[in-house]
């Protein structure tokens, strides 16, 4: 890392890097100093996400009254790093404690108000979705085989329930008009205060313009009672939209719930029945 930035950035060479512990799957996250990090792409696959990013957060950030990352530098592919990839200004703030994210009432209503804001911007030659956003904005049925494929993780009552939660979302169609998305709302993707309010939402990799569904999955994934009804009241959106959420959530909850890992299949158990327990 410290040579990328002396081969690209040197005002920043001497400047300590040190390793993000929790920077995600599709990117690897440095700090550098105490104002920067460097984002780098994990696979080839990721690179879209990087261009992207560096075009997409100045045109949203004058809009947003949360902070999202801002773009310092952007960085080209070299000998060192066969990749386009990013320096953003550092954000103070750390995830939310999930035990205390689940009825954080204004927490729900502070991330519901961001994603109105979100949705407001000016969408016009936004990036449709696609590969570069996992498919983030587009319509649920790009899963249907990976969800058909994997009814049988569920019995009885459960399966007829969730058979039916995925035929309501692929009927209930999106009407438009496409509107800006995250695509990737999760406790990862945002930061709380010393007060645990919510002061930023990151990781605008999935970002695109289409049909806002897939931004409501914390319904379901987090959120439980007075908090789920203060962001389902706060976004406020249409009733097919939500069908298509909770069909959103339901792919989430099968793919996950396949993980060898104990603690997100039972994640992954936990978000299925909270989509269920809705039918």
């Amino acid at each position: 890392m410290s040579q990328l930035l002396t081969q690209q950035f040197p005002v920043w060479a001497d400047l300590p890097v040190r390793a993000v512990a929790e920077s995600g799957n599709d990117h690897r996250t440095f700090r550098v100093g105490d104002r920067l990090t460097v984002r780098l792409p994990a696979d080839l696959d990721f690179v879209p996400q990087v261009t992207k990013e560096q075009q997409v957060l100045p045109r949203l950030s004058p809009h947003l009254t949360l902070a999202i990352p801002t773009v310092r530098g952007v960085g080209r592919s070299s000998e060192l790093f066969p990749a386009p990839w990013s320096v953003y200004g550092w954000i103070e703030g750390r995830r939310p404690l999930a035990a205390r994210l689940s009825d954080d009432v204004d927490l729900a209503e502070r991330l519901a108000r961001f994603l109105v804001e979100l949705q407001a911007v000016d969408a016009t030659r936004g990036p449709t979705p696609g590969l570069h956003s996992a498919h983030r904005g587009g319509p649920v049925a790009q899963w249907n085989e990976q969800v058909s494929r994997r009814w049988r993780l569920l019995q009885g009552r459960d399966r007829d329930r969730a058979r039916g939660i995925w035929s309501d979302a692929l009927d209930a169609a999106f009407l438009g008009p496409p509107v800006w998305v995250h695509g990737d709302v999760a406790i990862g993707n945002l930061l709380v205060d010393d007060h645990h309010r919510l002061s930023a939402v990151i990781d605008f990799g999935c970002s695109a313009v289409g049909d806002p569904a897939c931004d409501t999955v914390m319904q379901w994934t987090r959120f439980c009672g007075p908090a789920r009804r203060a962001f389902h009241e706060t976004l406020a959106v249409d009733d097919a939209t939500w069908a298509r959420g909770a069909g959103w959530a339901l792919w989430k909850g099968l793919i996950m719930l396949t993980n060898i890992t104990p603690g997100e299949s039972a994640f992954a158990r936990r978000v299925l029945d909270e989509v269920l327990a809705h039918r």
